[in-house]
């Protein structure tokens, strides 16, 4: 019967949720940083799986979690040099500028990925084989558990990184009052530049994870990047409790809808949501009128 998919597609939610949650969260630590949406974080997310499958090919022998960290580190220096290059030099701090020269870094990265790896698919081997398991009648594979375990432990670990780091809680009272901050000594350049570099290395993160799952392109990170913003303007755009939630509701809404509606309008179906969120309560579902940031 029709109710025995539900296990089936609630795993499936949560899965792409979690990686949309991380994507989401990449937006709101650039948001909260600079007031700016980064529209280059979808870029991010596929430079990511990109240079993993380029470091696993050149040295195979290279073990999973040293790709997994040189991928993120070299995606974190993209994003420090898209902060401290084209946007920190602009003559014109119009906030507009700013998010178009993002667009444009966007666009620009797409396109040298494209001559650097062409426009075909390319794959990643999957974390812990790829036979399914079976939990409460829903075939789950190795990979979508280490997807869960990983999006927990990088929650916890920014969770006590703003919450009990002198760093985190600088960058908290940077994003807050930049002026204040700036008056006590505080260099709230240097941590907009470490928040564009975590920003990139969550989204690295949720691209190699969700590679082995499907494939990446050139050009695969820009929908992810519209769904990863997407979920953060669902739970409230700035919120990082409402980054992680609107993220795991989106997931799990597209996974549904795309079960017992049609596939052929899953991607339709996250903005469809957007939409209507949008007109029935601007500031997202976890969001108020002012937002409290991190």
């Amino acid at each position: 019967m029709w109710w025995n998919l539900f296990p089936q597609f609630f795993v499936s939610g949560i899965t792409s949720g979690s990686l949309y949650a991380l994507i989401a969260l990449g937006y709101c630590l650039i948001q909260n940083a600079t007031g700016l949406v980064n529209f280059a974080q979808g870029e991010f997310v596929m430079l990511g799986a990109m240079t993993a499958i380029a470091l696993r090919q050149a040295v195979p022998s290279l073990p999973l979690p040293v790709v997994f960290a040189l991928s993120m580190v070299l995606v974190a220096l993209v994003g420090i040099l898209l902060e401290r290059g084209p946007l920190r030099r602009s003559r014109n701090r119009d906030i507009l500028t700013l998010v178009m020269i993002t667009v444009g870094a966007s666009i620009s990265l797409r396109g040298a990925t494209m001559l650097l790896w062409g426009k075909n698919a390319h794959a990643f081997p999957p974390l812990g084989g790829s036979t399914p398991m079976l939990f409460w009648k829903a075939a789950v594979v190795p990979q979508t558990l280490w997807i869960l375990f990983l999006s927990v432990v990088v929650l916890v670990l920014l969770y006590g990184f703003y919450h009990h780091t002198l760093l985190g809680k600088a960058m908290r009272g940077a994003a807050d009052n930049p002026v204040g901050a700036t008056l006590i000594g505080i260099s709230v350049g240097r941590l907009v530049a470490l928040a564009f570099g975590m920003s990139g290395a969550l989204g690295a993160l949720a691209g190699i994870l969700i590679t082995p799952l499907t494939t990446m392109s050139y050009d695969t990170g820009l929908m992810l990047g519209l769904k990863g913003f997407a979920g953060a303007i669902l739970g409230g755009y700035g919120s990082v409790p409402g980054a992680v939630a609107g993220g795991l509701l989106l997931g799990i809404l597209e996974s549904f809808g795309a079960g017992f509606i049609s596939s052929a309008y899953k991607d339709a179906l996250a903005f469809l949501i957007l939409l209507g969120i949008l007109f029935l309560r601007p500031a997202g579902l976890f969001g108020s009128k002012t937002v409290r940031r991190l």
